[in-house]
């Protein structure tokens, strides 16, 4: 399909996903890629615009990362972040030094043109810094449009060649109106239509499906989850009965989950695919036996799929190619290019050398996960599906802290069903909640007797990207219920706790 874009280059900053959702939220597609990449690749992708993004190198190091300068003779905006903002002010000549007083947090800055991509910003607004170095002097021909006490260029600008640089972060949800801004670049300086919607996307990749699988066999990994369920209704309305989606119970689902996807997806649902469950509950178990890493569990788990999916592509005869549904954060988070790992994800080119498949389709490679939500919307998912809460590709494998083993998952999904229905039930909002067993255990009273059991661990946050978020402030009463009929109705249970940490310095999830 031919649409307009915009290309962020990855510094290594921590907001480069961030970034690029800001973007897309502006409904124009968006794509981040490494800061080196070819200068023929970037014309091929035709940009409207350019966005470099922070990082953490100083820009007069040696060794410290460049682009080719021939970015900034293609004629299209370009817009540098943070140490983008620096790097363009370096290429073109200006004085970029250690700042006399590093600025980090939300800081006060004063606008001094609001004709560009100031446009419709107050006088004096509260954007969030996050730097050691500083512009001390503009370059040639830019204009200086916003400072700070401590940042004499906040914001330039040299309209006749479409540059513009910003010290702060505009992307980050601290800086008051730093949408307002980036939509300004997006759509006004870069001339963006935000014509890019989910219904145009799904009948791309249904066509681009199609043109791909031809008439071979699809083997779709099914968990359940919004990610795989939206691809596997994507590629049913491609191709059919050509699609048979195989469904892993793997024993560390959350309650009920089980019969919930196999009522959807299976023979009395309302999908034209094939349906096989396979019960590897023992299996899996007996894998995870005696393992307590968190890394090595994932793969454990990631291992195991792709083993399970072999044996049944052999069962149903060739199978051509294997449907997963990567996202992009998936993509980003397993490393960009130069940048670090997160964690890995078994669903991103984590394939084993020797699987027995053609070729993977991910029709959802380039989404974030608001942008898979809505077009499950526009696929005809049932809202409780597409709108349930986000859950970890290992399961409860990695909300069970150590061995896992099948009384700890049990454990694990009584309390989080008693948890999800008393939060749901009270209405308070958070917007990612769930129970985990910790590996502690301590001596309590139960009637008139002594017991020696586990904890467990209540994680409810607040956030907008997933890429930060705060702990949520739940009432007391709600707290005290919880903990009251999880430690009534829940074997092996004594002790509740309430984790307050945000992200940073915590993740979301407890490994």
């Amino acid at each position: 399909m031919d649409r307009e874009m915009i290309l962020v280059l990855d510094f290594g900053g921590q907001y480069n996903q961030l970034i690029a959702r800001r973007v897309r939220e502006c409904n124009v597609y968006c794509e981040v890629h490494n800061y080196d990449l070819d200068i023929a690749d970037i014309k091929e992708k035709n940009p409207k615009g350019i966005i470099f993004t922070g990082g953490p190198n100083s820009v007069y190091e040696d060794g410290s990362p460049k682009v080719n300068e021939e970015i900034y003779k293609l004629g299209v905006p370009v817009l540098g972040l943070c140490y983008g903002a620096q790097l363009m002010t370096y290429q073109f000549g200006g004085k970029v030094d250690t700042a006399p007083v590093s600025e980090y947090g939300k800081t006060l800055v004063r606008v001094k043109n609001k004709e560009t991509i100031l446009k419709g910003v107050k006088d004096e607004t509260i954007c969030w810094m996050s730097h050691t170095d500083y512009i001390e002097k503009a370059p040639e021909n830019f204009n200086i449009i916003a400072s700070t006490d401590n940042c004499p260029v906040a914001v330039m600008e040299n309209r006749e060649e479409k540059l513009y640089a910003i010290q702060f972060h505009p992307e980050v949800n601290h800086t008051e109106e730093g949408t307002k801004m980036l939509r300004n670049f997006v759509l006004d300086i870069c001339e963006c239509k935000g014509d890019w919607k989910m219904d145009s996307y799904a009948d791309e990749q249904i066509r681009l499906i199609r043109e791909k699988v031809k008439d071979g066999k699809v083997l779709c990994a099914l968990s359940g989850g919004v990610d795989s369920s939206v691809a596997a209704v994507l590629l049913s309305k491609a191709i059919g009965k050509q699609l048979t989606c195989v469904f892993v119970d793997h024993g560390l689902l959350r309650k009920n989950e089980a019969e919930e996807v196999s009522e959807v997806f299976g023979p009395n649902g309302n999908y034209d695919l094939n349906f096989i469950k396979v019960d590897a509950k023992k299996r899996y178990y007996d894998k995870l036996r005696g393992i307590i890493e968190p890394e090595a569990k994932r793969k454990v788990i990631g291992e195991e799929f792709i083993r399970v999916f072999e044996e049944e592509a052999k069962k149903i005869g060739q199978v051509d190619f294997l449907v997963q549904g990567t996202i992009y954060p998936d993509v980003i988070e397993s490393g960009l290019g130069k940048s670090a790992v997160i964690k890995s994800h078994h669903n991103v080119g984590g394939l084993p050398d020797h699987v027995d498949f053609k070729e993977i389709i991910e029709p959802l490679r380039m989404l974030f996960k608001d942008e898979v939500r809505k077009l499950g919307e526009e696929l005809g998912l049932p809202k409780h599906l597409v709108n349930r809460q986000p859950f970890p590709g290992p399961g409860l494998g990695i909300r069970i802290i150590g061995e896992v083993t099948a009384e700890k998952v049990k454990i694990v999904q009584e309390a989080d069903a008693i948890y999800r229905e008393e939060l749901e039930k009270s209405g308070v909002v958070a917007n990612q909640y769930f129970a985990a067993l910790t590996n502690m255990r301590s001596v309590g009273v139960m009637g008139d007797f002594r017991t020696y059991d586990y904890a467990i661990a209540l994680r409810a946050v607040t956030t907008t990207d997933f890429m930060t978020a705060e702990s949520a402030n739940l009432p007391w009463d709600l707290l005290e219920k919880v903990t009251s009929r999880i430690v009534n109705e829940v074997d092996h249970v004594n002790r509740v706790f309430y984790d307050l940490t945000g992200k940073p310095p915590g993740t979301i999830e407890f490994e």
